[in-house]
């Protein structure tokens, strides 16, 4: 007997309604004060330790280490294994639908 199992996940993208309500230089605020959150604050980047120790605070404490070392990979650019805060705020920004898409972006470029 095959079992299939259907998993929905709700995402709601409230990166929209954060840049309508703060405005671009707002939000890129917010988005710095999260990478503060989640950084060693020795380093100044987001680590895999610093990332698995202050996911707890989000909420995500049944989080695996292969989960942990695939967010991290999906935003280092320059491979180093950890997150500066330019590459998190990218890294926010690419995985909102709202904020890819056109008029989300035409919007971010004429405020900054």
């Amino acid at each position: 007997m095959e079992m299939v199992v259907d998993i929905a996940v709700d995402f709601e993208d409230y990166f929209p309604s954060m840049v309508r309500r703060l405005g671009a230089e707002g939000f890129i605020m917010e988005l710095c004060n999260g990478f503060r959150l989640l950084m060693d604050v020795e380093r100044g980047l987001i680590t895999f330790e610093s990332l698995k120790k202050n996911s707890v605070v989000l909420g995500l404490n049944d989080m695996g280490d292969d989960e942990i070392v695939c967010m991290l990979s999906e935003g280092d650019l320059d491979g180093d294994g950890a997150l500066n805060q330019l590459e998190f705020c990218i890294l926010m920004f690419r995985l909102s639908p709202g904020l890819m898409d056109d008029n989300g972006s035409k919007q971010w470029v004429e405020e900054l």
